[in-house]
């Protein structure tokens, strides 16, 4: 079972590369698209007999993601697969930019990708 804080609801988007660049251009300042962003809702305590808490959105680049799974070798929706789990943990908080950081978000990409089957996340990517 996930811990308390992962527990909610989240939406997915798929969106086109034109349409992620804009939002990454209006809430990073970078004019080029990404393969996902994370908007995350207020935090707010988990409470029994309350509706879910509503984690926030991941928003997918669709050509992105197929030229990073064509790149990898592996289906697109793995790729999807991958840029959720990535996109899930900074919903929870995780910040792999953040000095404070240390790898803690890495480490535990890498834990849940194992347990998911995914080879390789976009943390370790980058590092290549």
């Amino acid at each position: 079972m996930a811990p308390a804080r992962a527990r909610g609801e989240l939406g997915i988007a798929l969106v086109s590369d034109g349409h992620i660049r804009r939002l990454n251009q209006t809430y990073r300042g970078k004019n080029a698209p990404t393969d996902v962003l994370s908007f995350a809702t207020e935090p707010e305590p988990v409470t029994a007999g309350r509706a879910p808490r509503v984690l926030g959105d991941i928003v997918i680049a669709r050509g992105v993601a197929g030229r990073q799974a064509a790149d990898m070798r592996h289906s697109l929706r793995t790729e999807l697969r991958v840029l959720a789990l990535h996109g899930l943990l900074h919903l929870l908080g995780y910040d792999h930019d953040s000095p404070d950081d240390k790898g803690r978000m890495a480490r535990v990409e890498a834990r849940l990708r194992r347990k998911g089957g995914l080879r390789q996340g976009l943390i370790a990517r980058a590092r290549r």
